[in-house]
């Protein structure tokens, strides 16, 4: 996963600069999904998404450095329950990573782990499974990939099934590049966007470094490989750096703000090149593994956001989503009065980045569920239209309507002329709503 991607910040969607041959090619020989979002149009909730395909507000990782909760079931710890060994190279921004913090990657069931708590650069500081960070002198990219790669070769050895999750750094600001790949920007006008374009050119790099790792051990016709952003363009670059066009931007719940570049690549099971426009989404990722490894969670009861996407990806039969798609962007000023989830001292992280020395990650108790008045932006995506609300109070209206059918660009808003599907659309998203604060509360954890 990449951070900050925005989908037409690669080659083959278009970018004007972007040099990513990797992939490129891989979108011409694999599975790309050009309707694909990300759960949140920010970090930590879309990772939350990703583990446990859970929307994050359920947990109450509402927004970056909050964490996730202990009690959540990932998708690690049951792969690993299964025999697969597990390992996390990258950023993690799900908690602290050091030893005694309960949403490490280790307590959340990864055996191997090489991570940071948030974003990082060029020779970034990095924890290996929970001690004291250490500069690695390098490109961030490569650094990680190559540590993955090195958590292959055992893995291999020992003739073991993987799950591997690297959650790169880049293009994530501030900007840091090569010499070498900066220079390929000469033409870009503006020095931070020049480096930004390095950061992800070496990314794209790195990818491929991780798929000739995988040939090279003789495992890559039977692997998944699955790659995607975990938000769109940050607003500061709108209109210098091209994101597709879409209407809005990191932070928000426009497209802008959600849909990202995703290419799956199973070389024994996808074996001609193929394009979908069926709506997908990071949430998705947890029961699509399940389903194709034919597992269940172990607290199967639990509510999950995401759908499998087995048939999309097997023999491309999955024409239309079976489920619309929540996205909610908490109002959680307010939680902050309700005691914390995890102590301080256990919440605070120890690899610093550029901003920050030391994130205090976040996560509030919610005792009382709301049932109504839920607050915040939300927004309810089906297969042909979108219902936006609380961004658009800003707008000077309550509620907004998209066919993104017809208008992909969420230009005209029809909700006047379709007041059904206001209604039914509304009705949905609240009683979802009310299922995500019901988990808030932690009433999904029993005792």
């Amino acid at each position: 996963m990449a951070d900050d991607q925005a989908w037409g910040e690669t080659g083959y969607n278009g970018h004007p600069y972007v040099k990513t041959p990797v992939l490129d090619a891989w979108s011409r020989s694999a599975l790309r999904l050009d309707r694909f979002y990300a759960a949140s149009p920010v970090c930590s909730p879309t990772r939350a998404s990703v583990m446990t395909g859970r929307h994050a507000n359920r947990s109450g990782a509402f927004a970056p450095n909050y964490s996730t909760r202990p009690e959540e079931i990932t998708i690690a710890e049951i792969l690993r329950r299964a025999g697969y060994r597990t390992g996390h190279f990258g950023k993690w921004h799900l908690g602290a990573v050091k030893k005694e913090s309960p949403v490490n990657p280790g307590r959340m069931g990864f055996e191997e782990y090489l991570s940071h708590d948030n974003f990082f650069e060029m020779n970034p500081p990095l924890s290996r499974n929970g001690a004291p960070p250490e500069i690695m002198r390098g490109e961030s990219s490569e650094i990680v990939v190559t540590e993955a790669g090195r958590f292959l070769e055992k893995v291999r050895r020992e003739n073991k099934p993987f799950f591997l999750v690297v959650w790169f750094g880049s293009p994530h600001g501030p900007y840091s590049g090569l010499p070498e790949d900066v220079a390929l920007y000469g033409q870009v006008p503006e020095e931070e966007l020049r480096r930004r374009f390095a950061e992800i050119t070496a990314m794209d790099r790195a990818i491929g470094m991780l798929r000739d790792k995988l040939r090279q051990l003789g495992v890559a016709e039977n692997t998944l490989v699955w790659y995607n952003s975990d938000n769109g363009l940050p607003r500061e670059h709108k209109g210098k750096s091209f994101d597709g066009d879409w209407h809005g931007a990191k932070g928000e719940i426009y497209e802008g703000g959600l849909r990202v570049p995703a290419i799956i690549e199973w070389p024994a099971v996808i074996r001609q090149p193929r394009t979908s426009a069926v709506p997908c989404v990071t949430s998705d990722i947890f029961p699509t593994l399940l389903d194709l490894l034919a597992l269940q969670s172990p607290e199967p009861q639990r509510p999950i956001d995401g759908v499998s996407l087995r048939r999309l990806i097997v023999d491309g039969s999955m024409k239309a989503r079976p489920s619309p798609i929540g996205f909610w962007r908490y109002a959680g000023a307010g939680e902050r009065n309700n005691g914390r989830w995890i102590p301080v001292d256990l919440a605070r992280g120890t690899t610093p980045t550029t901003r920050n020395p030391a994130i205090d990650f976040l996560n509030y108790k919610h005792p009382v569920a709301k049932t109504e008045d839920f607050g915040g932006d939300a927004a309810w995506t089906d297969n042909r239209f979108k219902l936006v609300t609380g961004e658009a109070r800003r707008a000077g209206t309550r509620t907004e309507l998209f066919d993104l059918i017809a208008d992909p660009k969420e230009t005209k808003d029809i909700s006047a002329a379709h007041p059904d599907v206001v209604k039914r659309m509304t009705t949905e998203l609240h009683a979802w709503q009310r299922s995500v604060e019901r988990s808030l509360s932690g009433a999904d954890y029993g005792n």
